[in-house]
């Protein structure tokens, strides 16, 4: 599910503040390269045992992700479903309640990030 307005995208930050602003928030930077970097908030649904996440993709538009300095910029916002071993569905519907969360996360970082 690609969330299209999420005002997020476009975006610009410095990769330590970035990185700041989204832990206070429960995201983890779990993929990362030189110039890449996805941010993954993380839901589990305890009753259908699945897991939702919540994933901002950014890339670095000055600099290098090895610099704190390095300048990042948000490219897309999107959920998915996790499946076995390692993937994720993105056409799965979202439960309402993990979409409403979803948004109130991206709504804190917007705010975070244009502070």
């Amino acid at each position: 599910m690609i969330i299209e307005n999420s005002g997020l995208i476009g975006l610009k930050s410095d990769l330590a503040y970035l990185d700041e602003s989204a832990e206070k928030l429960g995201f983890v930077r779990w993929q990362w390269e030189y110039t890449r970097a996805t941010y993954d908030f993380k839901m589990e649904d305890q009753q259908n045992k699945q897991d939702y996440y919540l994933r901002i993709n950014t890339r670095a538009i000055e600099g290098k992700l090895e610099n704190p300095d390095a300048v990042l910029a948000i490219e897309a916002v999107y959920m998915g479903r996790t499946t076995f071993p390692h993937g994720f569905d993105y056409e799965t519907p979202i439960p309402s309640s993990f979409v409403s969360t979803a948004e109130q996360k991206i709504s804190q970082l917007k705010a975070l990030l244009e502070a």
